[in-house]
């Protein structure tokens, strides 16, 4: 896949997955602009922004002009309590973390898009745990859920501008905290952040021009 003609925005940039999607997309010749909360070296142009605050984030993406591709990267995992425990706080991360960063990157990047009338895409990470709701993770489960749900209503509001709106639902990513979290697990069957990475990519790709609307399961041999 090549995107030498292509600017592509990526959040969560200083995370394992984020760090695999923009170094994929560099390989392939793009443009590649890094956001994330904290700042990190990048062999690309990076950002420090907090992507809760859409005042900044508008600007942040105003100040880089036609933009091709975004990769809604950031995002997280928590164990929580029961659903009947679920504190304002826990509630709050996921929904802040997983979901409100998603949003306000798609409220920042989408009038650029329809503005250059040169299409897009828009991939987001979902996960396939949401399919399901799961003891303890309820929290984690509704945020995820709502990434898959809105991923679909964009698309069908932007189809008609050529914008293709998506997102993949890994299982278990082997990252080194997983590793830590599960030592005894076999590792061999979780989906690599490269692997995950170039499905991503794929839907970034002129090749995925007919999907709209995807929730893509990524897991492995899980």
């Amino acid at each position: 896949m090549k995107f030498e003609d292509k600017l592509v925005v990526v959040s969560g940039t200083a995370g394992i997955l984020g760090e695999a999607v923009a170094r994929a997309f560099h390989e392939c010749g793009a443009t590649v602009i890094g956001i994330d909360v904290v700042e990190h070296r990048a062999p690309f142009r990076s950002f420090e922004l907090d992507l809760l605050d859409l005042t900044e984030t508008k600007k942040v993406i105003d100040s880089l002009g036609s933009i091709d591709i975004l990769a809604n990267i950031a995002g997280g995992f928590t164990m929580g309590e029961t659903v009947a425990e679920t504190t304002d706080e826990t509630w709050d991360y996921m929904m802040n973390l997983n979901v409100r960063t998603m949003l306000n990157l798609v409220r920042a990047v989408v009038p650029v898009m329809r503005e250059s009338n040169n299409g897009g895409r828009i991939v987001n990470v979902g996960a396939h745990g949401a399919l399901h709701g799961s003891a303890l993770m309820g929290s984690y489960v509704a945020a995820k859920s709502v990434v898959i749900r809105t991923t679909e209503s964009l698309a069908a509001e932007l189809k008609q501008d050529r914008i293709n709106v998506n997102c993949v639902l890994p299982s278990i990513i082997d990252t080194p905290r997983n590793r830590q979290d599960m030592p005894n697990a076999d590792h061999s069957k979780w989906v690599s952040p490269e692997a995950l990475a170039r499905v991503v990519l794929f839907l970034s790709s002129a090749d995925a021009e007919p999907i709209h609307g995807a929730a893509l399961p990524v897991t492995g041999l899980v």
